[in-house]
């Protein structure tokens, strides 16, 4: 038997994930028994809500699961990490500190999307979960999502639609009775479509280090991992804030909508004009 030490960490999200695998296998070249199946990986977790400041607790807890564990960072094969799409900011957290570990211990490291990582919490909780389609807050009015497909031959997902960004009404159904994973339905009701349509709506299948963990230990087993210097975030939005211009022309046609006397229009157009202008100067 052969044993694999994983980390896996995200915070894509509010929370700061961390997860610990340590999973033994048989040796292809001499299994003491082919037919029997391999042993349940053990896991050691930590999964908190920190907000904003996941940066001055992801270290914290990574020493606390190898402490608890027993385990030492130099017994790692692989450090595993949530890709994206997320929190800009955490999805960089993540990375950084994936990539610093990997090189300080010479392993490579394993992106895990976090939508896969939805799909595979939601297949964690029910084995029947076939066909998944992961969809979570992007913010702005927009959902992130993905379709995936589980093939029972290779033990693994299949991408049928990667990971994308569009409005909560206009996300394509699968051909097929799915599983509706992710924080989506419960942030947009009605206007996500896919809710009424799935056969189950799993809104605790969100992005965590443990689905990021058994996902990211299939890709190790399979050779699809990266040297730590290929380390990077999976962006899919690529407009995140608004520009100068823009900002000073929403204020300026707020305020002046706002003063103006009832009854006529063309006094925010003319304003958003204006400071247009202003701002190009």
């Amino acid at each position: 038997m052969t044993n694999t030490v994983l980390l896996a960490l995200d915070t894509s999200t509010e929370f700061c994930s961390v997860a610990l695998l340590s999973a033994e296998s048989a040796d292809a070249a001499s299994p003491a028994e082919p037919n029997a199946p391999a042993p349940t990986p053990r896991a050691w977790v930590r999964h908190e809500a920190t907000g904003a400041v996941s940066s001055t607790r992801l270290l914290p807890a990574i020493r606390e699961l190898f402490d608890e564990a027993g385990l030492v960072l130099a017994d790692c094969d692989a450090i595993a990490f949530g890709a994206g799409p997320g929190s800009f900011t955490g999805l960089r957290t993540a990375t950084g500190v994936a990539q610093g570990l990997a090189f300080g211990l010479n392993c490579p490291v394993v992106p895990i999307g976090t939508l896969l990582a939805c799909a595979e919490s939601a297949r964690m909780r029910d084995p029947s979960a076939a066909r998944v389609l992961a969809a979570i807050d992007a913010r702005m009015d927009e959902v992130y999502w993905a379709d995936y497909a589980w093939d029972e031959g290779a033990g693994d997902w299949r991408t049928v639609h990667p990971a994308s960004l569009g409005a909560p009404d206009s996300l394509p159904l699968p051909d097929q009775p799915f599983t509706l994973a992710g924080n989506a339905a419960a942030a947009f009701g009605e206007r996500l479509k896919a809710a009424a349509a799935a056969r189950h709506v799993d809104q605790e299948a969100v992005p965590h280090a443990l689905p990021v963990a058994f996902a990211a230990l299939r890709a190790f087993r399979a050779g699809r991992t990266l040297p730590a210097d290929q380390a990077a975030p999976e962006y899919i939005r690529d407009k995140v804030a608004q520009t100068t211009e823009e900002r000073m022309a929403a204020k300026a046609a707020h305020a002046l909508s706002a003063a103006a006397p009832s009854g006529q229009p063309g006094n925010a157009d003319r304003a958003a004009h204006t400071a247009q202008g202003e701002g190009a100067q």
